[in-house]
């Protein structure tokens, strides 16, 4: 009996599940386009560059897609069994909540790991593809596409605008060209020809009855020469491989820390307990250079030492260090102190940034380490709250399943959020802030899970009506005993 009610429970699941995960997924990846949209449109780019951005976008989007699908599958699957009375047909027959919800807790706990091992091995690759692939996006020069009246830049070192365009046939040709770091050579044309060449490489401005000028010298120089040619015919060549997506090395984003697993991170965190020390004997180092006398014992003898030597001389005490110094002396000795007094706060400056940075930099090391942990300890939560919710409320479909799985959501992203910008301020540790929804979250799964085994009424309206109407009455009769004491 208990096997078929495993087969029931894992079937009503699985495909609440795999549904609700793609559409979370494409939800994420949507915003990802819509972020990045901008420098999408107008680059030409083929289907398979546009698929293997996709691709790497939402790679990067599964350990965020994972826990909000089994918080919204298991409320489904749950709320629908409390709908149909399966429920109430199960724990009547002695089977307790607990027991029901095994077989999907050891499922969560294995979508828990595959969320570990996607965000600790297969995430960084992923962004590290997706850095790359978007820088070679953003460097890409916008596709040909002359329009009449508009400046077009796509060639590097030249602008181009046509007055009227038919197809290939020019009309009003302007070309700036910047040859040289005096002026823009410019070339005007009334007509010309756009072709491709043979070699499929160069694109082939044949102007007709035109001028080019063109300014030779440099700044510097007061003999500059300016020329202008006048032609019946010229042609111009235009390289087509700058408008084609340049492919960069992986090399160029592995450093980055989103790029490595947590082996690596512990390797670049054991690095960075070690820095603090070198910077410390480096800033040592340099201040000896303005403060020179911390290098060496003070010669001079203390005044006890002066009075039980010479009991009978009487110390002199100096009015002020300036007694010290000749007049002629003075300029040079203050000019000197300010130099140095300015160095070394140069020094301080440059200190406390280069330690601030170290600081931050090992607090990010330690979040990122935090997160491919806390994602996926988050799916045991979620699901520990998502799975008792889904039998309280029980509703199925995606009405009160959908708002009350949005609205832990909302609260998980939320302290997601802001525990990650508490920890980058160093408002909190690292171990609590990235690990802050979980905290929080923890005890509202336990309560709820208390709730549904207890059959709590917590979201039955009819519950809460008769809560009120004895509220209400409880006030009136309070009411009519004070009124009758007031009148009396």
């Amino acid at each position: 009996m208990f096997k078929k009610l495993d087969k029931l429970i894992l079937k009503a699941f699985v495909w609440p599940f795999v549904a609700t995960f793609f559409i979370t997924l494409f939800v994420f990846v949507m915003q990802i386009l819509w972020k990045y949209i901008d420098d999408l449109v107008g680059k030409g780019l083929d289907f398979i560059t546009l698929t293997e951005f996709l691709i790497y976008a939402s790679a990067t989007l599964v350990t965020l897609a994972m826990p909000i699908s089994i918080l919204l599958s298991s409320i489904m699957t749950f709320g629908k069994l409390g709908e149909n009375f399966e429920l109430v047909a199960i724990k009547s027959s002695g089977i307790s909540l607990l027991r029901f919800m095994r077989p999907l807790f050891l499922i969560t706990i294995l979508l828990s790991g595959v969320a570990f091992l996607f965000a600790n091995y297969i995430a960084p690759v992923a962004n590290l593809k997706f850095a790359t692939i978007y820088h070679d996006i953003y460097e890409k020069s916008p596709a040909f596409d002359l329009k009449p009246g508009i400046f077009y830049d796509g060639f590097r070192g030249f602008s181009i605008k046509v007055d009227s365009k038919n197809k290939d046939t020019l009309a009003g040709v302007l070309i700036y060209e910047q040859g040289n770091n005096l002026q823009d050579n410019t070339i005007i044309s009334e007509k010309g020809k756009m072709t491709m060449s043979n070699d499929k490489k160069y694109l082939e401005f044949q102007l007709e009855n035109g001028h080019r000028y063109e300014e030779q010298g440099n700044y510097n120089s007061l003999d500059n020469t300016f020329i202008q040619l006048g032609f019946k015919e010229y042609t111009k060549l235009f390289d087509l491989s700058q408008l084609n997506l340049q492919k960069s090395s992986d090399s160029l984003f592995m450093n980055n820390i989103k790029m490595k697993n947590m082996r690596q991170i512990n390797v670049d965190l054991v690095a960075l307990k070690k820095e603090p020390d070198s910077l410390y004997k480096r800033d040592k180092r340099q201040m000896g250079v303005y403060v020179k006398y911390s290098n060496y014992k003070d010669s001079l003898p203390s005044e006890k030492e002066l009075l039980s030597a010479q009991k009978n001389i009487p110390v002199k005490k100096l009015a002020s260090f300036d007694t010290l110094i000749p007049d002629s002396l003075k300029d040079i000795v203050y000019s000197q102190t300010l130099n140095d007094v300015n160095n070394a706060k140069s020094v301080l400056e440059m200190a406390v940034n280069d330690f601030k940075n170290q600081q931050d930099d090992y607090t990010q090391h330690q979040i990122e380490w935090h997160k491919k942990l806390s994602l996926s300890i988050a799916c045991l939560v979620l699901f520990f709250i998502g799975a008792p919710l889904g039998s309280i409320i029980r509703k199925g479909g995606l009405g009160m399943p959908l708002v009350m799985a949005l609205l832990f959501f909302m609260i998980f992203y939320l302290l997601n959020i802001f525990g990650e910008k508490f920890t980058k301020d160093h408002v909190l540790i690292p171990i609590v802030g990235m690990w802050l929804p979980v905290i929080i979250l923890t005890p509202v799964g336990f309560f709820l899970t208390y709730k549904a085994m207890h059959d709590s009424q917590l979201f039955n309206k009819e519950y809460y009506f008769r809560v009120f109407r004895k509220l209400r009455s409880t006030y009136r009769r309070v009411y009519g005993l004070l009124a009758t004491k007031q009148n009396a």
